[in-house]
Order: C-alpha cells, then structure tokens, then sequence
C-alpha cells in the first residue's frame, strides 16, 4: 500500500508541471479563473511548422544530430585508443576526456567564446556546433573507454589471421558488433546539444537561435503559449531516450533468458 502510495505521489508531483504546460500550450489569452483562457487552439504548436519557433527547432536538430555524428565517431576513436592504454597514458587520457564533461557549462562557454571570437567563429553555427562538440566528445570518450575495456580484440586478430583485410574487418566485424553502441553514442551527443544553453548563448551571441534560446526569449517576452508548446518539444528527445533503454533492457533480458 506504501508503495502505491509512493508511485501515486511521485507520479503526480512528475506529471503536473507538464500537465500544466499543456494547457498553456493550448490556451488562448489565459486568465485566472479560466482553464483555456478566451480562444483555445492549436496556434502555438501550429507556430512549430513556421515561423521563429519552427526555424529555432530545424537549428536545434542540425546542430543535434551534427554533433551526435561527430561525437559518435571522435569518440569512438579516442575510446578505442584509450582502452587500449594502461597506466599514466590511460589516466591522463580519462581526466582529458572527462574535464568538459566536469567543467560548468557557464565556465565552459566564456573561455570557448574567447577562443572562437578570434578565429572568427563567434555568432555562428559552426562555432556553436564544434562548442557542443567538446563536452558531447567527453561523454562518448569516456562510453566507449567503458565499451572498449571489456571489447574482446581476439576477434579482429583473428579475422586478419584468417585473410581478411583492414577494410572487411572493419566493415564486416567491428561496424555490426558496434551498430548498436554507435546508436546509443549519438544519440548521447545529440542529447548533449539539444539541452545546451550557456554554449548556445555565449559562443552564438543570440544569432544562433535554437530552441532552448528561442523558449527563454519567448518566456521573458510572456509569449506563455508558444513556450509551453516549445518547452514540451525539448521534452521529447529524452523521453525518446528513456523509451530506447527501456526497450534495449528489456531485449537483453529476453536473450539471456
């Protein structure tokens, strides 16, 4: 019965600022004591298609699915080269690799911004993009050091021992046993993107609009329709992700029974 009792609660106290936003979402000049407000509809999420929110969202996906492909091969490669250390090497490696992933975002940004104001990158999207990069680089680093530790390199020799070349290994048995860590890997790194703020702000001095900057504008201007409705946009990627491991652990439990 406590149990229950727990789930309930934790249940509501999760699910009611959302619930909220929903209806702000699609409420129509809102005034207390009114639930919807005077005019109802869909305009805000209509606004998504269009418009400054629409293009904020199209930014945010370029720059997130860009940095989850780049994270996801940097990574790979400095985990791979990582696991493969041992000792001083190994550890340095590791402290390097998890320094952004540690460091503020805010502390983060201001020294990025100096560096990318003098190469010219300042206010754009490819300085922004390789800003998202650096602390999304961390995190697939230190996921495949964890892949690659417990990696069993005895097939790749023996595929080689057996005449295969670098490039059938490659693409005949490393690229399908990595299919799914590579997956998980990007989808971090665009997660990584998605949610950035300080990067976002600092390095793209307010030209960058993603949605996370357009939302704070569109709160502080008490657009509270359109935010709501861009707010629960930024909520759907990590509950994709919550999805994907949900299905991912539940796999794994049916093949080892």
């Amino acid at each position: 019965m406590r149990r229950r009792v727990l789930l309930v609660g934790l249940a509501i106290w999760s699910l009611t600022p959302l619930a909220l936003l929903a209806v702000v979402s699609v409420a129509g000049g809102w005034r207390f004591p009114t639930l919807l407000g005077d005019d109802p509809g869909l305009a805000a999420w209509r606004s998504l298609g269009g418009g400054a929110l629409g293009h904020a969202t199209s930014t945010s996906l370029a720059l997130g699915i860009g940095t989850g492909v780049g994270a996801a091969a940097v990574g790979l490669l400095a985990g791979r080269a990582l696991a493969r250390e041992r000792g001083g090497p190994r550890t340095l490696g590791l402290i390097f690799a998890f320094l952004p992933v540690a460091t503020p975002p805010l502390l983060l940004g201001i020294g990025l911004q100096f560096t990318f104001l003098r190469l010219g990158l300042g206010g754009t999207a490819a300085g922004v993009w390789l800003a998202h990069l650096v602390p999304a680089i961390g995190y697939t680093t230190l996921y495949f050091v964890a892949v690659f530790t417990s990696w069993d390199f005895g097939i790749e020799r023996a595929a080689r021992q057996l005449g295969a070349t670098r490039r059938q290994t490659l693409v005949r048995v490393i690229a399908p046993l990595l299919r799914r860590p590579l997956a998980e890997a990007a989808l971090l790194g665009f997660l990584v993107s998605w949610a950035q703020v300080p990067l976002t702000l600092l390095v793209g001095q307010g030209r960058v609009r993603s949605l996370t900057i357009e939302v704070l504008s569109l709160v502080q201007a008490g657009q509270d329709g359109l935010a709501a409705a861009g707010a629960l946009v930024l909520l759907l990627p990590p509950l994709l992700l919550i999805a994907l491991a949900t299905w991912g652990v539940r796999e794994a439990e049916v093949v080892v029974a």
